[in-house]
């Protein structure tokens, strides 16, 4: 699995011509191995969500797994918004290996000792 970041910056004009300061562009992508493509299939985690946000007091899905697959990109007003938004795409891909890892041992089964 490889996460792709990409980041743009461009300068944003005003009505007159002059400069209104910086806009960013967050740009995410997830690349698979086969294997995990076919576990992402199989077990259908297009619409895992990996992000949430809040929105009228409920829980929503900010970011899925499938809407990373495909890429995704964002406009951000400040470059301090830019690194949280990367934080929390990196955080949610960290997860990832332990929910293939799960997927892996269906019809199986699991022995842990303890202490571990």
């Amino acid at each position: 699995m490889k996460l792709i970041i990409t980041r743009e910056q461009q300068d944003m004009k005003g009505a007159f011509g002059g400069h209104k300061g910086v806009s960013f562009k967050l740009g995410c992508r997830l690349e698979l191995t086969a294997e995990e493509t076919e576990l992402v299939n199989r077990y259908k985690l297009q619409a895992y969500a990996l992000t949430t946000t809040v929105f009228n007091g409920q829980e929503v899905t900010g970011t899925s797994l499938g809407a990373l697959i495909q890429g995704q990109s964002m406009t951000l007003s400040d470059v301090t918004t830019l690194i949280h938004q990367e934080t929390i795409i990196k955080d949610a891909c960290d997860q990832l290996p332990t929910l293939f890892e799960l997927c892996r041992t269906f019809g199986g089964q699991e022995v842990i000792e303890y202490p571990r």
